[in-house]
């Protein structure tokens, strides 16, 4: 058994990273650190950001040239989800799979794990507060305004202009491709749109199409206006230079819930913002936590506008989210063989154990990993 194990694993771990880098759609579009350090659960990885190097006059003298201090931001991600997904063997699948057969159960397992990364950081969407779109309505129905004003408010938002991705569901994607401006191969010497039905890059996007986007539900306003409560300022109830804030909003009859990722937006002001933690507007005035801080001052009374239910299909430069995946340090006791690998194509440390249990030989991946939205300003919700 020993020597067969030595055969098995490296090519069962070679069949999980091919699944791996098939299903896993959003680590490979966002900011990974990948390594080969070993890391517990609970442990924190820190991703930083780069901050912006001042330019001046350049002015001979004497003196050496004083740099300005660098500040990167350092954006924490707990090494917090910790998954596995594992299946038996028996003698004979084993020595088919030294033979050369295919395990589909390897398959199956690495696509759930996949498929748990991809929601998870997914579900990081809530901090995003730049929108576009029509709730309820799938983007490119007609034309491909889904996309140009996506590039738009990324743009107002002064991301990056390169490394942009925009991630749709079925549906959206269903549309784009039965529209001239994204199908028509001439017009960028590619037939990958026509041959493989997928759509490469358009309008400064790298586009995907991914199963698991997300919906955002809201609940409706309840009936009675909701409006600024008094004279607010910029940046109102801000700890972090304006990257969160609070705005009070006052609720003249009948409580109404907003839950995390809820977007407002008050009348006369063109911004947009996310609602941080789940709260209930009661009936007088309610302290919500926003990102971002107030952009526009208000006066009082301004009335308050929530949009309705969506998908978020995700239009964002990469740096919007982070994703960290690390090797596990320890194996049970019982472990009779294992494996570790850094994928550096799809960022996903995933390890392989065999375990003797029960008279059976259990083949048991897991994955440890954290995701987070650091720069939501970098982010866009293309609402469907």
């Amino acid at each position: 058994m020993p020597n067969l194990l030595q055969d098995i694993v490296p090519i069962l771990v070679a069949q999980g990273l091919q699944t791996l880098r098939a299903a896993c759609v959003m680590p490979r579009l966002v900011n990974t650190d990948y390594s080969n350090t070993p890391a517990n659960q609970g442990d924190v990885v820190n991703l930083y950001i780069p901050s912006a190097v001042p330019v001046s006059d350049v002015a001979p003298t004497a003196a050496p040239y004083q740099a300005a201090d660098m500040r990167p931001v350092r954006s924490p991600i707990p090494l917090d989800r910790w998954r596995r997904a594992g299946f038996f063997l028996t003698d004979k699948e084993q020595e088919e799979i030294v033979g050369g057969v295919q395990s589909r159960q390897t398959a199956e397992a690495v696509k759930g794990l996949a498929q748990d990364i991809n929601a998870f950081i997914f579900s990081r969407y809530t901090r995003i507060f730049g929108y576009v779109g029509t709730a309820g309505t799938t983007p490119f129905a007609s034309d491909v305004t889904g996309a140009t004003n996506a590039r738009a408010q990324l743009n107002r938002q002064t991301a990056p202009l390169t490394d942009r991705r925009l991630v749709l569901d079925v549906n959206a994607e269903a549309n784009a491709l039965a529209l001239p401006a994204f199908a028509q191969a001439q017009a960028i010497g590619s037939a990958q749109t026509v041959i493989e039905g997928t759509i490469g890059r358009r309008y400064g996007f790298d586009v995907a199409m991914d199963q698991q986007v997300p919906t955002h539900v809201s609940t409706p306003l309840s009936a009675g206006n909701a409006t600024a409560n008094g004279a607010q300022a910029v940046n109102a109830g801000s700890t972090d230079g304006g990257r969160t804030g609070t705005v009070s909003i006052a609720k003249l009859t009948n409580p109404s819930n907003l839950v995390a990722g809820d977007i407002i937006s008050f009348a006369g002001d063109p911004n947009t913002y996310t609602v941080t933690a789940n709260t209930t507007l009661i009936v007088g005035n309610t302290t919500v936590p926003i990102a971002p801080a107030l952009q526009v001052a208000k006066a009082g009374g301004e009335l308050v506008t929530l949009r309705a239910s969506h998908v978020v299909n995700l239009a964002f430069h990469r740096d919007c989210f982070g994703f960290v995946s690390r090797p596990l340090q320890a194996s049970s006791a019982n472990t009779l063989e294992v494996m570790s690998v850094a994928d550096p194509v799809s960022g996903v440390a995933l390890r392989m154990e065999v375990v003797r249990q029960n008279k059976q030989t259990l083949f048991d991946f897991d994955v440890l990993y954290g995701a987070a939205c650091v720069r939501p300003e970098l982010g866009v919700r293309l609402a469907g």
